[in-house]
């Protein structure tokens, strides 16, 4: 038994390659993902595991060494001291085996949690820049993979790969005992992992079907109950119910025919354990009869082998846990590496808001023309710039472009002359301020959607609110700034809803600020304070992008940018357009 003390790194070896890992000892050059980097830096814990995986693993010859005892010793000799004895230390190991086996668990379920607290943050971001990319994937289901990764490393699944490498050594014990239940052993461990490579062949594709299945059917419910209200209204629900029903139901079949293949493998495996089981007694019993075995080792023999084929088994049980803690593992990884974090080191001081835009193209997915052709445009700090142009001219991409969250770009986008991409998002969203034409509000108060759910510094909140014009407003709700304001602002007006995000765009000392129809859904009292609002900000020095259907917003405007079909048709100081329009339009 002098080959003990090499199966710890094996084992940690072969669990961390489970899972795509490089062995452990490899160095970090190897690793060419984020996330094998996070989880490469786990690798003393899968050491440790695999240590107390050993002390375990060769306490489990316990039962087969006292079973030997007690048949082949105490009841031969009679000797109740012996029992004694042997009983004591028998006890004694299953007490140190049981530890062995906690303290693994715990050090997995350690684990578990320190690595959902470091990849937590990075899924989020990654999660939160594929929708701002409008990536094509389904990025919401990015929290349930690390979720099911972090189970399926602190679950029995990964134990399983712990516990398989002892399996020769408890088929050389029983090689020890005799041949025949040595060869015996490894007859069924061949048919176990022929079952569990048949079991990986058979139910991948069906198990990646049924996830498939399942993942459409939830996107698409999401998707529609946003719109409740619409839907209610407009009498759909009806026939969104139809097509839910209809990809329910597909999503049912896939899965019931996943499930029944994993069902039938798992009928398979229990009837080759039982057989084993059955057949391993009765060759020892067989043995016994021809004087080759004693009925101690016949009964150890069995418990041996039943021994031997439970890591291989618990295998074969969990490997739809492991195909699914697999596929999670990929997409994790193809998230964290699509959406690397940003480099602290590009920190940046405070803006001044100068924005300079470089033969700027803007496309999207499905569409051959660009929605911006080659955008020139220079607005210096401390200017209030007014986009004008009809429907359809690309307006409200060029806000998004301004201000870096429009996914494809091409040309230069440039903030105080450096792409505004390499800025670090955290620290540049305070000093940018931004109203999108589809006013997105979050549960929570007035104060913390004005604070931009940040630290609500009272001061900078009321100000913010006077500013706009929204103050007296604030103080006639039930409770003030301290108002709930339910899911995305649904106690709201639509004037409401915009003004208070109107406040948000303006909180704090922000230098940029991107204005997109801020003025769409205003009464007169609204826009007027709007009005005086821009003229406030005008005097602050602050570099201002409003954009508008109304011409009256002009009067606020320093320059003026006007598009048509995604091409800057005037641009530059306002009196100077003005005239340069008007003897175009003179006969």
């Amino acid at each position: 038994m002098t080959t003990s003390s090499a199966p710890p790194l094996a084992q940690a070896t072969s669990a961390t390659s489970a899972m795509g890992l490089p062995p452990v000892g490899q160095t970090n050059s190897g690793l060419d993902s984020p996330l094998r980097q996070v989880l490469y830096a786990f690798r003393k814990e899968f050491l440790i595991v695999g240590i107390f995986s050993m002390v375990a693993n060769l306490l489990m010859l316990m039962p087969t060494i006292y079973m030997l005892q007690v048949f082949d010793r105490v009841m031969v000799s009679q000797s109740e001291m012996t029992l004694i004895v042997v009983s004591v230390i028998t006890a004694f190991m299953f007490g140190m085996m049981a530890f062995a086996e906690w303290s693994r668990s715990r050090v997995l379920v350690r684990a578990g949690v320190r690595l959902d607290d470091q990849l937590s943050t990075r899924v989020f971001n990654g999660v939160f820049e594929s929708y701002l990319r409008q990536s094509k994937e389904n990025p919401s289901r990015s929290f349930s993979d690390l979720t099911e990764l972090r189970q399926f490393l602190t679950g029995n699944g990964i134990i399983a790969f712990f516990d398989t490498p002892w399996t020769p050594i408890y088929i050389a014990v029983l090689f020890l005992l005799h041949p025949f239940l040595g060869w015996m052993a490894i007859v069924f461990v061949i048919i176990q992992s022929l079952l569990a490579r048949l079991g990986h062949s058979q139910t991948l594709a069906p198990n990646e079907k049924a996830m498939a299945a399942q993942a459409d059917e939830m996107k698409f419910l999401q998707s529609k109950v946003r719109s409740a209200e619409v839907l209610e209204a407009l009498g759909m629900t009806q026939n969104l119910q139809q097509k839910w029903n209809q990809k329910r139901r597909d999503s049912l079949r896939a899965h019931g025919a996943s499930q029944s293949l994993a069902h039938r493998m798992t009928g398979y495996s229990k009837f080759i354990r039982y057989t084993q089981q059955s057949l391993s007694l009765g060759a020892g019993a067989y043995l016994v009869i021809l004087g080759e075995l004693t009925p101690g080792a016949m009964i150890a023999a069995n418990i041996l082998t039943t021994r031997a084929l439970a890591p291989i088994d618990m295998l074969v049980t969990s490997w739809k846990q492991f195909l699914s803690a697999r596929e999670a593992f990929r997409r994790l990884e193809k998230l964290m590496v699509r959406f690397p974090s940003r480099d602290r080191a590009l920190s940046r001081m405070a803006p001044e808001g100068a924005v300079r835009l470089a033969s700027v193209f803007a496309t999207a997915e499905g569409r051959e023309e660009p929605i911006l052709k080659g955008i020139d445009y220079l607005a210096p700090a401390g200017t209030v710039t007014v986009v004008l142009g009809p429907s359809g001219s690309g307006k409200s991409t060029l806000a998004r472009v301004i201000v870096g969250i429009w996914p494809n770009v091409g040309g230069e986008v440039l903030l105080d002359e450096r792409p505004i991409g390499l800025w670090d998002r955290d620290e540049l969203g305070p000093h940018v301020g931004y109203l999108p034409q589809d006013i997105e509000l979050f549960d929570g108060t007035i104060a913390e959607n004005i604070a931009r759910f940040g630290e609500v510094e009272s001061q900078k909140v009321v100000a913010a609110a006077q500013a706009t014009g929204l103050h007296e407003m604030i103080l006639r709700m039930p409770r003030g700034y301290d108002t709930p304001i339910g899911e995305a602002g649904r106690i709201l007006s639509g004037g409401q809803r915009q003004r208070i995000a109107l406040a948000r765009a303006v909180y704090g000392d922000p230098r940029l600020i991107v204005l997109d129809e801020p003025n769409a859904n205003l009464d007169d009292v609204g826009e007027r304070a709007l009005m005086q609002a821009v003229s406030l900000l005008k005097q602050q020095g602050k570099t201002i992008f409003l954009i508008s259907h109304r011409p009256q917003v002009m009067a606020v405007a320093d320059r003026l940018l006007i598009l048509a079909n995604g091409q800057v048709q005037a641009s530059g100081p306002k009196d100077g357009v003005l005239a340069a329009l008007q003897k175009a339009t003179t006969p």
